[in-house]
């Protein structure tokens, strides 16, 4: 299957807003999201059943489905962002009619509990995708400048984006080495979710990133060994770690490693070139 790459993004395009997992409890946030957007020169549609509740969800999965393909069948709508992740969007993935989106691509943009729509485009329709901040997170509030300026280089520039100068801290070498491949991952909870599943892509030669939140170091120990007996860790060329916020032992009691620690005995044993981000590991 060939990559399907999605058309860059251009001034005054239309950028249509969706909630593919749990609602946002701050709707305002929305509304910041918008004017960061706008006053950029983009338009914005929000998408209707972004504001909806059915539990923890943003609405029942057939409402959170229904603006996900209606934005994507809209010939309008250049781009794609979510509004927030948190649960929800592994739900959706058996109904969504991939074979459309192949036919009607167009830039999507999310990150956490989006990493299972990320990965299911992939594996059914070779989209590629982008990892990226969501409205509600990330875009209603001041980004740090060197974030804000490579996502919009990767959305809008007809230039590769090319060699990239990290700010400080810079990244850390858990294990050396040099790689090249496809960059596939995301949140390390998601990954593990999919494998053995019709949605699960096929790691071969790629460079997998991961990152989670809020995951106690032994879960963190559970999901690596997950991926290392699923043979991921063997096929791909190289590891990226993220940031692991706030994952320290719930009860400090009880002897445990760190999040760095099991990472770091992952990314030795594994054999591949790895890179730890540069802010500490929780």
């Amino acid at each position: 299957m060939d990559a399907i790459r999605p058309k860059r993004l251009l001034p005054h395009d239309l950028i249509g807003l969706v909630s593919p997992a749990s609602r946002i409890a701050d709707t305002a946030r929305i509304e910041r999201g918008v004017r960061y957007l706008e006053a950029l020169g983009y338009r914005v549609r929000v998408g209707k059943n972004v504001t909806r509740q059915h539990g923890y969800l943003a609405g029942t999965d057939n409402e959170r489905l229904a603006d996900l393909h209606a934005m994507f069948e809209d010939p309008q709508v250049k781009a794609i962002f979510c509004i927030r992740g948190g649960y929800g969007s592994p739900r959706l993935l058996p109904n969504i009619r991939y074979r459309m989106i192949a036919r009607s691509p167009k830039i999507f943009v999310g990150y956490s509990d989006i990493t299972a729509l990320h990965l299911a485009l992939w594996r059914k329709t070779g989209l590629i995708t982008f990892h990226g901040p969501m409205l509600g997170v990330d875009l209603a509030d001041p980004m740090d400048p060197f974030s804000e300026e490579m996502f919009w280089r990767l959305l809008t520039s007809p230039q590769r984006v090319g060699l990239i100068s990290f700010p400080d801290p810079h990244p850390r070498s858990l294990s050396p080495g040099r790689a090249a491949g496809r960059l596939l991952g995301g949140n390390l909870a998601l990954v593990a979710s999919l494998i053995g599943t019709g949605f699960q892509p096929r790691f071969r030669d790629s460079i997998l990133f991961l990152e989670d939140i809020g995951e106690d170091p032994y879960r963190i120990d559970r999901m690596m060994t997950q991926l290392r007996g699923a043979g991921i860790l063997k096929e791909a060329r190289a590891l990226l770690l993220g940031q692991f916020t706030e994952c320290v032992p719930r009860d400090s009691s009880v002897p445990s490693f760190s999040a760095d620690e099991v990472l770091h005995e992952y990314a030795s044993s594994s054999g591949l070139p790895a890179l730890a981000g540069g802010a500490h590991q929780g």
